[in-house]
């Protein structure tokens, strides 16, 4: 598994973190460690396209960070 650390636009409060947490731990081989307003670290084995998608699904546009 690796760690990714994720910057997460429209993420305002805290029903937007239950949120994402939720969407992550929804995929497979992922576990949100750390989820707060703007930022979320995981770890996975998902391929970070998928994330993204299911994050810019979800309504909250995320990229990795270097």
């Amino acid at each position: 598994m690796s760690t990714l650390n994720l910057v997460i636009e429209n993420m305002h409060c805290g029903a937007c973190v239950r949120r994402v947490a939720q969407t992550l731990n929804a995929l497979p081989s992922t576990h949100a460690e750390e989820v707060r307003v703007g930022a979320a670290r995981i770890t996975t084995e998902a391929d970070p396209t998928q994330i993204e998608e299911a994050l810019r699904s979800a309504g909250y546009p995320a990229h990795i960070e270097s």
